[in-house]
């Protein structure tokens, strides 16, 4: 244990050992002991050097640790210290401190290699995977924060190993659920690392439910008052929405944009911002725009700009868009994102331009941004900012364009001049005396008219008083004024944009400007010098400007007609130097960058030159106007004739379209109309099926009435005919009497035939249950049965037809006995003289209700046993037809028995004859065979001896 006390601090007599010894020795004490307190204690020493000798221990003792990890797993003490062993030689994280502390430097590349080394055989990853499933806090941490260092290290190959270990990814989603905020914010770490630039591990988190956990650790820590955690988990929450749809449509119809709302709840207070809630929420924006980037599919981006609208988040920007007290950078970031949360989408554009300023008077949001942009005392990235959210509020967006149009007009501005518009900030930033002003004016009047050719049209009305006691000039003419007195490059680079996105696809604009004498010569002049490379890139957008001029030239001014243009070129600049100072835009560096994105980042307001959609304009017209320059009168005629013809074109399918959309207008009326009128007919419905119930009652009200009073009517004309009645009584009631003892013989026969029917029902039910024993018994019992149950029909619809006419006789008499009855109560008790009669007629009255409520009774058994009957039927007739399958089953049955024996019949006839030929063959061959009579011969023989031996016995 001497080298131990060394290694721990204790006194030691002799010589000090090297480190490589000592850590050799606890190598061979972790390799060879057989306790285990032995093995923990050299593993504590390997760890306190490992920080020291970091490379001795990595070389020597790593396979070591790795084998103690698959073999003490009991002990969770000794896998702590292995795995911190591990961490301390495989983590560059310590060589800052080492540098501090001025050691020699280690190599760079050391923690990398020696992952190499640990990741070399795959199942050390997947054991590590299995150690940090571990609940203990020794064992799990140090887990977690070893793979964390591998990530860092050799970040594709162990992604590509946790991917395809089983549930590797699900394993490590649990570090989130740990209740232990060290480890689960280590493991927040972990997966940071994990999801670089791996989509597929990405969706597995994200499906692994690691939106809903994040976010609920970020509302628990404070969201953007939280600390680091906040950070961390923002963090992964980029890594898993950027560039990944899958994701980004998970978050969405999950419903997770609804609670990033929440985040941007800030006070409008001036107690300050500390630097980590800065960090925070300068992410919790980065991530917004992530989910609106423009380099999203459009269908994903334009549902994510409505889903954040709808839940108030796009209005909770604006608020902090307009707060005092913002930081400069989130200030600048939520411009930015505000701006691609409205770009292309109409309804946030909408909204946007209805968002005023906290100020008295209140003024509109986009003056506002418009008045720092034009402010050169403002900070440049906050200017490139509302410049991007002015282009994104143009953008797709003709009705905003013209509002901002509509400033510049005669007609709309404001004469009293107490506010200030968004046309004359732009048009006070175009003539101003900063360039980054001008370019950045000139871009966004060029976003302005940006695929709108009417407004391009109007802006050609716009004024402008240069000077008192001087005539107003055009907008146009002011532009190419300013242009020919040779401003800066910058300046000049934003009105040529301006001007050629202007004259781009508005022949009336080419007119005015070809108006201006001195324009043309101006260009030719620009493009035909031979200048430094500064000027190159306005002798480029000067060609395209003079190209522009001939491709959309009508022709309209003699002067300036598109041959006499052509030829103007030829001669002072040639074709060839016109096509290639044309080729300076494109080839420029500045252009290549601007065309990447449409957001305006440039590193200093130096390289500020470009605009991303005057890119796009400059893609469309350059390789057409190069043809236009070649081509002669008459293709030009051809090509003015073709245009013609599209024109006309256009113009039919711009009237069909308006028929269609006037038709559609009516069709819609049609449409309410039709359903105002059928709630209408269903209102009149509702009341007609009212009133024809009212009209019912109404009815049966009279009835019942008219009943009564024929009731009153018969009683008083009963009292007239009673006494002629009386006499007549005696005769009805011994015919009565005669007819019901028919009746009781004739139900008496009707009983008789019911049991001989119940008899052969019994015999039927005997021969059905005698029909499952073979299939001839089967098929006799069951024509049997048939031939019965045919009987049985015919003699139940006979009687059926007596018992209707039982019914039907019972009832006339009935009636009789009731009209009896009434002469009998309604009879004058004075004319009743003689007793003996009306005792008689009493008498017999009452035994023909008695007698009547017999045959009820009797009539009412006689329907149950038809019905008895009927059941037994139904029954009899089910038993039939399943004999009649089980029939039709052992045919089938049968018919497969045969098949089948046939078919073996074939194939025995098959073998026999492949034996024959075989025993044909080995004769041939010259063996000797036996034939099949020999063998039974000689079988018999045999069985003959053995009867003989056993008689002698």
């Amino acid at each position: 244990m001497n080298f131990l006390r060394g290694v721990m601090g204790g006194p030691s007599a002799g010589p000090q050992p090297s480190g490589a010894d000592t850590i050799q020795k606890l190598c061979d004490r972790v390799a060879s002991s057989t306790l285990l307190d032995d093995r923990r204690d050299a593993v504590r020493a390997l760890k306190s050097l490992s920080k020291k000798y970091r490379l001795e221990v990595g070389i020597q003792a790593m396979e070591h640790l790795i084998h103690v990890l698959q073999t003490d797993r009991s002990d969770s003490e000794i896998i702590g210290y292995a795995l911190d062993t591990l961490y301390n030689v495989i983590s560059n994280d310590l060589e800052e401190e080492e540098q501090e502390e001025n050691l020699p430097k280690q190599v760079d590349d050391l923690g990398s290699q020696f992952t190499e080394i640990f990741i070399k055989q795959q199942e050390n990853v997947t054991l590590l995977l299995t150690l940090v499933e571990e609940f203990d806090f020794h064992v799990r941490w140090p887990g977690v924060k070893l793979l964390t260092s591998l990530l860092k290290q050799q970040g594709p190959q162990v992604q590509q190993i946790i991917l395809v270990s089983p549930m590797g990814v699900s394993r490590l989603m649990d570090l989130l659920a740990d209740s232990r905020e060290v480890i689960r914010n280590d493991g927040v770490l972990l997966l940071q690392q994990l999801t670089k630039s791996n989509a597929a591990i990405q969706k597995i988190v994200a499906f692994e439910n690691a939106f809903e956990r994040l976010l609920d650790i970020i509302t628990e820590e404070g969201n953007s008052d939280g600390g680091i955690v906040v950070e961390d988990c923002l963090l992964l929450l980029q890594n898993l929405l950027k560039n990944n749809n899958s994701n980004q449509n998970f978050f969405k119809e999950g419903s997770y944009i609804q609670r990033m709302k929440p985040w941007f709840e800030v006070e409008d207070d001036n107690c300050g911002w500390s630097a980590q809630k800065v960090t925070n929420l300068h992410l919790m924006l980065q991530l917004v725009r992530v989910l609106v980037s423009p380099t999203n599919p459009p269908g994903a981006t334009s549902s994510c700009q409505k889903a954040m609208f709808h839940c108030g988040l796009l209005q909770q920007l604006c608020t902090i868009l307009m707060a005092t007290g913002v930081p400069a950078d989130i200030l600048t970031e939520t411009i930015n994102t505000v701006s691609e949360v409205i770009r292309g989408c109409q309804m946030n554009q909408d909204y946007f331009a209805s968002v005023n300023a906290p100020s008295n008077p209140p003024r509109p949001a986009i003056v506002v941004l418009l008045m720092s942009m034009v402010n050169e005392r403002q900070p440049f990235v906050l200017r490139c900012a509302v410049l991007y959210c002015f282009q994104c509020f143009l953008y797709k967006n003709q009705k905003g364009q013209g509002e901002i149009v509509s400033t510049l007009l005669p007609s709309t501005i404001d004469a009293t001049g107490n506010s200030v518009s968004a046309g004359q900030l732009l048009c006070g930033g175009l003539f101003s005396t900063d360039s980054l002003s001008n370019w950045c004016a000139a871009v966004a009047l060029a976003h302005a008219l940006q695929e709108n050719a009417t407004l391009k049209e109007q802006l050609l009305r716009v004024q402008l008083a240069t000077s008192i006691g001087n005539p107003p000039v055009s907008l146009l003419q002011q532009c190419t004024n300013i242009l020919s007195q040779g401003s800066k490059v910058q300046t000049r680079v934003g009105l040529l944009m301006l001007l050629c996105t202007w004259l781009s696809n508005c022949s009336i604009a080419v007119t005015h400007f070809l108006h201006n004498p001195a324009n043309i010569p101006f260009l030719t002049g620009q493009i035909a010098e031979n200048l430094g490379e500064e000027e190159q890139l306005v002798q480029g957008l000067c060609a395209l400007l003079l190209g522009i001029s001939i491709y959309y030239n009508d022709n309209s001014l003699e002067n300036y007609r598109k041959e006499k243009l052509k030829q103007l070129i030829e001669k002072r600049i040639g074709r060839e130097n016109f096509i290639e100072k044309l080729g300076f835009i494109s080839k420029h560096e500045l252009y290549s960058r601007a065309a990447q994105k449409p957001q305006p980042s440039f590193s200093s307001p130096d390289h500020m030159m470009f605009d991303h959609e005057f890119t796009k304009l400059v893609k469309e017209l350059e390789g057409v106007i190069s043809k236009a320059i070649y081509k002669s009168s008459e293709e030009d005629k051809k090509e003015e004739e073709v245009k013609k013809t599209l024109e006309q074109h256009d113009n039919i399918v711009t009237h069909y379209k308006k028929v269609i959309r006037e038709q559609d207008q009516e069709l819609e009326e049609l449409k309410q109309r039709i359903n105002t009128l059928t709630s209408q007919n269903e209102q009149l419905q509702a009341t007609v099926t009212q009133q024809v119930s009212q009209i019912q009652q109404h009815k049966d009200q009279y009835n019942l009435l008219k009943v009564q009073l024929g009731k009153d009517t018969q009683h008083h004309n009963s009292h007239s005919d009673t006494f002629q009645m009386n006499g007549i009584q005696t005769e009805e009631a011994s015919k009565l009497k005669e007819e019901l003892e028919e009746w009781k013989n004739k139900h008496e026969l009707l009983q008789g035939q019911l049991r001989e029917k119940d008899s052969l029902i019994e015999k039927l039910k005997s021969s059905q249950l005698e029909m499952g024993t073979t299939e001839q018994s089967s098929q006799t019992s069951k024509s049997a049965g048939l031939e019965h149950n045919n009987e049985l029909q015919k003699e139940l619809e006979v009687l059926r037809s007596q018992i209707q006419l039982q019914s039907a006789e019972i009832s006339k008499l009935q009636i009789e006995n009731q009209k009896l009855q009434v002469k009998n109560t309604t009879a004058d008790p004075v004319l009743g003289g003689s007793g003996a009669t009306a005792a008689n007629s009493s008498e017999l009255e009452g035994r023909l209700e008695q007698e009547i409520k017999e045959l009820k009774s009797e009539l009412k058994a006689l329907s149950e046993e038809k019905e008895s009957l009927k059941q037994h039927l139904d029954s009899s007739t089910s038993t039939v037809a399943i004999l009649q399958d089980e029939k039709s089953k052992l045919q089938q049955e049968v018919a497969e028995s045969k098949k089948e024996q046939d078919d073996l019949l074939v194939l025995l006839a098959d073998q026999d004859q492949k034996l024959s030929a075989l025993k044909i063959k080995l004769k041939d061959l010259g063996v000797p065979v036996e034939d099949e009579d020999d063998i039974e011969s000689g079988d018999q023989g045999d069985e003959d001896e053995d009867g003989d031996e056993e008689e002698q016995d």
